[in-house]
């Protein structure tokens, strides 16, 4: 959950999270680095008349900053690579959910149970609890065991929408006449919040996303009182 002036990403609850959050921190350090030695010789150019003719012809210098850049474009990608698979990958889903966005509601179906379906409708403000949060409470939560491997299968039946979940590491884009999946993993209990990303008409910023994540025994109750 973000909270007011925050700078930063919100706490990762996934494992792919994490590894985004450690991505941005090694990929903001080289580029502060290279701001730096930037900003150092753009200042030294400015303030000194002194040049050096041999250097500044120097087939050497000119082949240190051709192969320098090569190299930090390489620490970039590689990890980057690696992360983008990570993302794709789907291992043995112990449970799927199928996610339609609406203009403007989600509805839910959880595809291994006969009949577990529901619309989840963002909270009006007047209708709003001590403690609930504006344009982000929904009358209907996802509720998701925790620590288990879970495939979203996400979709649209009528304009782009973007299912997003930002302490996750989630954001798929909701195509009408497209299936997209991704997975999750939570790896502690809570609630968490989305909204839709994806500019959908009028009513875009009031289809917010609660995942609520339980320990499996918790699940099990939830799944057999709505049945």
């Amino acid at each position: 959950m973000a909270y007011p002036f925050q700078l930063g990403f919100q706490d990762a609850t996934s494992p792919i999270m994490e590894e985004l959050l450690h991505f941005h921190d090694h990929t903001l350090m080289i580029v502060f680095l290279i701001s730096s030695l930037v900003l150092y010789i753009i200042s030294l150019m400015l303030t000194t008349k002194l040049t050096h003719t041999s250097t500044m012809d120097a087939q050497e210098v000119e082949t240190i900053w051709t192969i320098l850049p090569a190299i930090i474009l390489i620490l970039i990608a590689l990890p980057s690579l690696r992360i983008l698979y990570m993302m794709d990958e789907i291992n043995n889903p112990s449970l799927t959910v199928k996610t339609m966005g609406h203009q403007w509601y989600w509805s839910y179906e959880y595809t291994d149970y006969e009949d577990l379906n529901f619309d989840s409708y963002m909270v009006p403000t007047s209708d709003l609890k001590p403690g609930e949060l504006r344009l982000l409470e929904v009358d209907n939560r996802v509720v998701l065991p925790m620590e288990m491997t879970i495939r979203m299968l996400i979709s649209s039946e009528d304009v782009l929408h973007s299912w997003a979940v930002p302490s996750l590491g989630l954001k798929t884009d909701a195509i009408p006449g497209r299936l997209n999946q991704t997975t999750l993993v939570a790896m502690r209990p809570g609630l968490y919040y989305g909204q839709c990303s994806e500019i959908c008409g009028s009513n875009h910023s009031f289809m917010p996303i609660v995942l609520e994540l339980v320990p499996l025994s918790t699940f099990e109750k939830w799944s057999a009182s709505m049945l």
